[in-house]
């Protein structure tokens, strides 16, 4: 009887997620980007996501440590190869262009509304900020 329970309760502890974390870290740059941190709650993730608070909690640990899971994957998904992209421009009219044509809106909300307030993020934000400069 205890090797059987046991075996019921290993499988438990490894069952695998019901979603896809990498779909869910892309909707969320998507979600945040359109509302800004403080305009999104769990609620709205849990609808918009399609994933239960639980797992959520469980996955991310909070709705900010999804939200800098986020942040950092539109860096990398989004920024950084737009700063690859300006750097081998070779016109003003193409760098307008890749500027004007970039989907950067969670970058600049986190600039203007998290940055301020969350040192980690100011972080993220400080050094995207410095590579796109140079560009």
């Amino acid at each position: 009887m205890t090797d059987r329970s046991s075996k019921v309760y290993r499988h438990d502890m490894g069952r695998r997620r019901a979603f896809d974390e990498d779909e869910v870290v892309r909707a969320a740059v998507g979600l945040f980007g359109g509302r800004a941190y403080d305009g999104v709650s769990i609620d709205d993730l849990v609808v918009h996501l399609g994933v239960h608070r639980n797992s959520l909690y469980k996955t991310f640990g909070s709705k900010r440590g999804l939200y800098l899971v986020a942040l950092r994957r539109h860096l990398a998904d989004d920024v950084r190869p737009l700063t690859e992209a300006l750097a081998a421009a070779t016109d003003a009219a193409t760098a307008l262009r890749l500027v004007t044509s970039a989907d950067l809106g969670l970058l600049l909300l986190a600039a203007v509304e998290r940055a301020p307030a969350d040192e980690e993020v100011a972080a993220e934000v400080a050094a995207a900020l410095a590579a796109v400069d140079p560009a």
